[in-house]
């Protein structure tokens, strides 16, 4: 401290301060007064402007974390009143006064008892007082002061965000920014270097470096390539005291993927495959399965499968299974291993999601070729027809032929064929068929005016193997023959007036016939030369009645109604 000569007018209070530095810095924040301010501005002179009484000091200190035997000096107040006599007591009031501040009232020394975290409480403010001790009256008018705690490094940096869980894309760049960790310290960052932290990798190494003063942390090698690893656990280390010898430190572990990009293309195991299907897969159906290896995940493997070319073309067809990523192989075709034993594909699957960042890899494609052979099955006899129409007149003798079914074995073994007819339980059985050659024939005398159609099923089955059958419909058609003869349509009782002229049409009757048409009308009418014959009456034919045959009644000569019976009203006729 530095008092211009113009102080030595008056005596006055002067208080010694006694800093401890861990550095030999001093340091002088703001003083405050009752009545006059005192200011350390760096760089320049020390300077204070004082009345002619009042209180002049600078700001105390004292170092945190004091572990000494003894209570820990602060400083000393001091007037220019005091002779050293006793006469002048010094009193301290405020936070911590006669707690953690003690003041011997003698010499004005004051000590720490207690130690002090900064962290907790960084400062305190006193106020002190110097008065005569015969009289009590003040010396000095109280006045206010601090006591600032002075930061000791005796806190680690933490990172108060960690663990950490970050990604970065596979093959990126080198020199990417991953994350960026910040480390706090809670020592005085304004003094001395205890809160000034540096970064620096522990674990990670060569594939992630930290930036000592930003703590982000990036990629140190060009392409890293997720297939080859996808995980690392990267230890950050932030160390006080600018990182060097003696500083504290803490660490936090950064845990990083790498996400994946489309930088593999699909490829198929093998470039030939086989494959069996059996001649008796139904179209539509799946008859196998393939599969290209795509070592990226996600999106970036997905493909489809097509057939490029191949004499399978038109017979087969592919399509791409998303949730497996399989190329599932379907009929479009019939096979037949008697017609073609083997077919050839070949296939391609392809990405659909491209980065084009990447096509220096490609192209993204592969193709297999896939030889498909086709398995032969003992199938059921095929029938020559799908099915038959045949033909039978009625009234024909049992026994009668009515055609022939043929069946064959379609198998290269051509075995045997047997035959019989599929009857329900409940029908009548006007037919039977030879086991060996297929002919069908009557086992009654068939009427076609009761049947005129039988439809019956026929099966064939192999010698060596009854187990396969196959059927087909076989329609029998009932020929007509004249078999029946014509009957009048009903009963007549005809009424005739008695003044019907000569060749008046006096009624018309008509015939049917069971028997088809080609066997039924015409018909011919006359009157039944057996009986007596009325010869008041004529029975003619209608030549134009067709196809309702009839015949016309005239009266040859006028007679009576009946013997017996009473005139009716007749009708006139035109």
């Amino acid at each position: 401290m530095k008092i211009t000569s113009t102080s030595c007018i008056c005596p006055v209070l002067v208080c010694l301060c006694f800093v401890q530095r861990c550095y030999g810095t001093t340091h002088h924040g703001s003083i405050r007064g009752t009545r006059n301010q005192t200011k350390h501005i760096e760089g320049e002179t020390e300077v204070h402007h004082r009345p002619k009484r009042g209180w002049v000091w600078n700001q105390f200190f004292v170092l945190e974390e004091h572990m000494g035997p003894d209570p820990q000096y602060v400083g000393k107040l001091h007037s220019n009143s005091d002779k050293g006599d006793g006469s002048v007591k010094y009193i301290l009031t405020g936070e911590g006064a006669g707690t953690i501040f003690i003041i011997d009232d003698t010499t004005g020394d004051i000590h720490s008892t207690k130690s002090l975290d900064r962290e907790q409480k960084t400062h305190y403010v006193l106020h002190a007082q110097a008065i005569d001790r015969r009289t009590n009256k003040p010396l000095e008018p109280e006045s206010e002061f601090i006591i600032k705690v002075q930061d000791i490094n005796d806190n680690a940096p933490k990172f108060t965000d960690g663990p950490y869980i970050v990604t970065v894309p596979e093959m990126s760049d080198m020199g990417t920014s991953v994350l960026q960790v910040t480390a706090t310290d809670a020592d005085d960052p304004t003094y001395g270097n205890s809160a000034r932290v540096v970064y620096s990798i522990l674990q990670g190494q060569p594939y992630f470096s930290v930036d000592p003063k930003t703590g982000v942390i990036r990629t140190a090698l060009h392409n890293m390539d997720r297939e080859a690893r996808e995980h690392y656990s990267v230890v950050i280390q932030a160390k006080d005291m600018a990182g060097q010898v003696g500083g504290l430190s803490g660490s936090t572990t950064v845990n990083i993927t790498l996400t994946d990009v489309n930088d593999n293309p699909p490829r198929f195991p093998q470039k030939h495959y086989q494959l069996y299907v059996p001649e008796s897969a139904q179209v539509g159906s799946a008859v196998g399965k393939i599969k290209a290896n795509d070592a990226d995940t996600g999106s970036n493997a997905d493909m489809t499968y097509s057939i490029i070319n191949g004499d399978g073309v038109g017979i087969f067809s592919i399509s791409t299974d998303k949730e497996t990523r399989e190329g599932i192989l379907s009929l479009k075709k019939p096979l037949n291993y008697e017609k073609k034993k083997s077919y050839t594909l070949n296939i391609e699957g392809a990405n659909t999601h491209l980065d084009f960042r990447f096509s220096h890899l490609g192209p993204f494609k592969d193709a297999t070729m896939l030889k498909i052979i086709v398995g032969d099955v003992d199938e059921p006899p095929l029938f020559s027809m799908p099915s038959y129409v045949m033909e039978v007149y009625e009234n024909a003798k049992i026994g009668t032929v009515v055609g022939t079914v043929l069946a064959q074995d379609p198998d290269s073994a051509n075995s045997l064929v047997r035959y019989f007819i599929d009857y329900n339980a409940e029908d009548d059985r006007f037919f039977n068929i030879d086991a060996n050659t297929g002919t069908i024939k009557t086992t009654k005398v068939l009427d076609r005016e009761e049947t005129p159609w039988y439809n019956i099923t026929v099966a064939a089955s192999e010698n060596d193997n009854p187990s396969l059958l196959s059927h087909v419909t076989v329609g029998i058609r009932v020929l007509d023959v004249n078999d029946n003869p014509p009957e009048l349509a009903r009963e007549y009782d005809i009424v005739v007036c008695e003044n019907s002229k000569p060749g008046q049409v006096i009624h018309t009757i008509s015939a049917t016939d069971k028997d088809d048409f080609a066997n039924g009308p015409r018909f011919n009418f006359f009157l039944d030369e057996h009986l007596s014959i009325n010869p008041n009456f004529t029975l003619k034919d209608n030549e134009a009645a067709a196809p309702s045959p009839s015949g016309f009644v005239h009266a040859r000569e006028m007679g009576a109604c009946g013997p017996a019976m009473p005139k009716p009203s007749c009708p006139r006729l035109v």
